[in-house]
Order: structure tokens, then C-alpha cells, then sequence
């Protein structure tokens, strides 16, 4: 089962984000728990894809995919920017970065899933979530 969202780069496109999770979590009845991370990563990877990948260059898009089986839900977050160093990301719990506004996203999204991984340079974000948990 797998279903597909192409928005433009704005942040005005984030409530279509939230309506497409929300949906998908109603039609598969998505626990709760489950249902929270999903949602809140899901709306960081778009944003950072917005952001971050595409500059808000609106016409550039973002592709959002959900695939379900009977143990997980896949997502797949894909932008059409040069991508970034995922793997040297400050740290937002160092005491240097406590209180800076943004650099959250990544962290966030890695403790909302049970695996996450980037390919495409940074461009293009998978994660993992568990429907059972254990």
C-alpha cells in the first residue's frame, strides 16, 4: 500500500502535509503513538526539504511517500536540492546549541522513527516506523 503527495516548495504547503498524515493515519487506523511520531517527522522532513533543500523555490516540489505493510510504515521524503552533510549535523543538545531557533529537525525525525537513513546526498530521507511496538 503506498501513497504519494507532490507539494510546492512554500511553507504555506505544510497544512497539505498535515492533511495527507492525518488521512492516511484514518484510513490504515494508525495507532495513536504511532500516528504522533509519524506526523511530526513527516512535517520536519517536509519542512527541512522546503527549507533547506529547496530554498523555497516554489517551483521546485516535494515528494512525500508512505508505504505500509503489516510491520511498518515507510517514509520517503524527496527534494530537489543539492542535498547536505547529514552526517556531520551539530548537536541541538550541546550546550552551544540549546538556543539556537532551528537545527532540531534532523535529531527530531531520528528520535521519532526507528531507523533513518539519506541517500542523494541529503536530498532524499527515509524512515522507519514500527506499528508494533515492543
Amino acid at each position: 500500500m503506498e501513497q504519494k503527495l507532490k507539494i510546492a516548495s512554500k511553507t504555506d504547503s505544510l497544512h497539505l502535509v498535515e492533511k495527507f498524515v492525518d488521512d492516511f493515519s484514518v484510513s490504515y487506523n494508525i495507532d495513536h503513538d504511532v500516528y504522533g511520531n509519524l506526523l511530526i517527522a513527516t512535517l520536519e522532513a517536509a519542512n527541512n526539504a522546503i527549507t533547506h533543500g529547496n530554498k523555497l523555490d516554489e517551483n521546485k516540489e516535494v515528494e512525500i511517500v508512505f508505504s505500509k505493510d503489516d510491520e511498518k510504515i515507510l517514509l520517503t521524503v524527496r527534494d530537489e536540492g543539492p542535498g547536505f552533510d547529514y552526517q556531520h549535523i551539530p548537536d541541538p543538545t550541546s550546550p552551544e546549541n540549546l538556543e539556537n531557533m532551528s537545527g532540531r529537525g534532523v535529531f527530531l525525525m531520528s528520535k521519532l522513527s526507528d531507523n533513518i537513513e539519506f541517500d542523494d546526498n541529503g536530498s532524499f530521507v527515509r524512515m522507519t516506523f514500527f506499528l508494533i511496538r515492543k
